[in-house]
């Protein structure tokens, strides 16, 4: 998991997290060495404008998993979606474009740098981005802190908890949508190894939704399911308790802590 903004190694490897008075130390250091920067008054200023903007909307996180393949991209043109990381793979494939994209990873950033730098889709990438991606009127830096939280108004700081669809969560509940699904989300891995330890890709991905997400040696971390479930159940507790959706609408998969529904459901303008 990439944690920092000035410092590639994050808390959780420091011995600021084995004292509490360190930590919080570090912590506000962290959060005002980017508070200075004028790329942060910016971007906070864009995020603030999109507090609450599509309020009562349905939004569509699409993960990264196989069974994004299964998946229409036509019946997702109506509906604002999220696109994560490396979707762009998928455009040789259909003409479908994401509405924006949301990445927090600096591996995944470093190594899709190009594309980011030439699309005009909206991007939401955390601070680490600043080392691969120009700061432009379509690109919006957020702020990440090791606190455990689901962040309402992301202009502060959000917690990636594991996984970029955490994120993308905080982002969509943030732009005030009240139904929220998610497609993609097989939430199962191949690779085998410890929680966000940092691994060489070695022959094709079976575990994304294209051979090439991570391959022929692109460093990545493994996965951390126990992470990423704390993270949507604080995502699924905040919607609930606001009376909105968190959805799960991925065909298959092993994530079984959101409720299900079929996309064909979700879109359907009655529901």
């Amino acid at each position: 998991m990439d944690n920092t903004f000035l410092e590639d190694s994050p808390i959780l490897n420091t011995p600021a997290k084995l004292n509490p008075y360190k930590e919080a130390r570090w912590l506000f250091v962290n959060r005002f060495k980017w508070d200075l920067r004028p790329v942060a008054w910016a971007s906070r200023k864009k995020l603030r404008k999109l507090q609450d903007k599509y309020a009562g909307k349905k939004a569509v996180i699409m993960c990264n998993g196989p069974s994004l393949n299964k998946v229409d991209y036509d019946k997702l043109k109506n509906v604002f979606t999220f696109g994560l990381n490396k979707i762009n793979l998928l455009f040789n494939r259909t003409d479908f474009r994401p509405s924006a994209i949301a990445v927090v990873n600096g591996h995944v950033m470093e190594q899709n740098a190009a594309f980011y730098n030439e699309t005009d889709i909206p991007l939401f990438l955390d601070t680490c981005g600043l080392k691969y991606v120009r700061f432009r009127e379509n690109v919006h830096f957020m702020h990440a802190t090791d606190t455990a939280k689901f962040s309402r108004d992301i202009s502060g700081s959000i917690w990636k908890g594991g996984t970029v669809t955490f994120a993308a969560m905080q982002l969509a509940y943030h732009m005030g949508f009240t139904k929220v699904a998610l497609v993609g989300c097989d939430h199962y891995f191949n690779a085998v190894g410890a929680a966000n330890q940092l691994a060489v890709s070695n022959g094709k991905d079976d575990s994304h939704f294209d051979p090439n997400y991570f391959s022929g040696g692109m460093k990545w971390q493994l996965p951390d399911i126990a992470a990423s479930e704390y993270s949507y159940s604080l995502a699924r507790e905040m919607y609930t308790a606001s009376d909105r959706l968190l959805l799960n609408a991925t065909e298959g998969g092993h994530l079984t802590l959101l409720p299900r529904i079929d996309l064909d459901t979700f879109l359907d303008d009655k529901f």
